[in-house]
């Protein structure tokens, strides 16, 4: 076991330095010898953890996802337990999306470029569109619980307004990030945004 942690935090450490390197620098500040001195190791240790930079590519685009989305669920847990509104605790889940922070800032600009790259790498089009399925199940899922508690009127359409919403947050990740985090309140737009959808009178998220 404790190999295989150590292989982990090893390749994280790898991913991790390539996304610092990405969100600086662009595909241009990018190279193994770059990496490696970034994560302060051999070339040779990346090359024996990731055969070529297709596979460093596609683990480090998982990575920023996954951590997105762990994010995402801590919010969700921690709003379920103090039995906030679903539309507070869907605010608060999809903020962790807008690059407000160094850490969201960075992968926010990991999931742009590889995105960006997805458009004619397959491997990176599957870890796009699996996100993309994943989030919008999500925030479908959180329309229909508020409809469930009269947060959301019984006929909306789940599928679109949860796109509308998704729409409006990738918009304004955008904004942040060409405009910084203190040019608007970015979580005040995303509650406007929320509350089109949750019109009900548990509906409207207060903050």
């Amino acid at each position: 076991m404790p190999r295989v942690a150590d292989h982990d935090q090893r390749r994280a450490q790898i991913a991790r330095a390539f996304q610092r390197l990405l969100a600086a620098e662009g595909f241009a500040g990018v190279s193994f010898s770059r990496v490696a001195t970034e994560a302060g190791i051999s070339v040779g240790l990346i090359q024996h953890y990731f055969t070529g930079k297709d596979v460093l590519l596609r683990f480090s685009y998982e990575d920023a996802v996954s951590r997105m989305s762990e994010r995402v669920r801590v919010r969700v847990r921690h709003g379920e337990a103090a039995r906030l509104p679903t539309a507070e605790v869907l605010l608060d889940s999809l903020a962790e999306l807008l690059p407000l922070d160094e850490e969201r800032d960075i992968e926010y600009r990991v999931r742009q470029g590889l995105q960006a790259q997805a458009l004619h790498h397959l491997g990176l089009a599957d870890v796009a569109r699996q996100a993309g399925r994943d989030i919008l199940e999500y925030v479908t899922m959180a329309v229909r619980a508020g409809m469930e508690r009269g947060e959301v009127e019984p006929d909306v359409d789940a599928v679109p307004a949860a796109r509308m919403i998704l729409a409006t947050v990738q918009g304004l990740a955008d904004q942040v990030a060409l405009s910084g985090a203190d040019a608007f309140s970015a979580r005040d737009v995303l509650r406007r945004a929320v509350a089109t959808v949750f019109t009900g009178r548990r509906g409207s998220p207060d903050r």
